[in-house]
């Protein structure tokens, strides 16, 4: 929280000093607005560094889910929610895989895994008739 204020001032500070030389006006909800802006922008900074970090530690050079959830560990609410929604898009991606699959495979003129062993049981069937 002090951090926030002090950046918060700074900002006031530096606005001050281009209304002085550019002659114009900050609104205190401007000044408010990129104080924010100008935190949130060093903590993503610092968030991005801490991944890449992670990332290189284990001799990669592809940041992937568990770098992130690593970083997330003391939140374990922040945690379960990522671990939630990198498993949802993990069964996403297995189902469009899935879709894929078929729709080439039909494209293609080859039988389904379902649609060989039907095939096999009614050549079985006819066998034995």
């Amino acid at each position: 929280q002090r951090l926030k204020a002090a950046v918060h001032y700074t900002v006031g500070c530096l606005c001050r000093e281009v209304e002085e030389d550019k002659d114009v006006q900050f609104s205190k909800q401007s000044i408010a607005a990129i104080s924010e802006i100008t935190f949130r922008q060093c903590v993503l900074a610092n968030t991005l560094r801490s991944v890449f970090v992670l990332c290189r530690h284990a001799k990669r050079s592809t940041i992937n889910t568990e770098d992130v959830k690593l970083l997330a560990r003391r939140s374990s609410s922040l945690l379960k929610y990522i671990t939630q929604k990198s498993d949802e898009l993990a069964s996403s991606n297995m189902e469009q895989k899935e879709k894929k699959k078929k729709k080439s495979s039909a494209a293609k003129g080859e039988r389904t895994p379902g649609e060989k062993e039907a095939a096999v049981t009614e050549n079985e069937d006819s066998n034995m008739s």
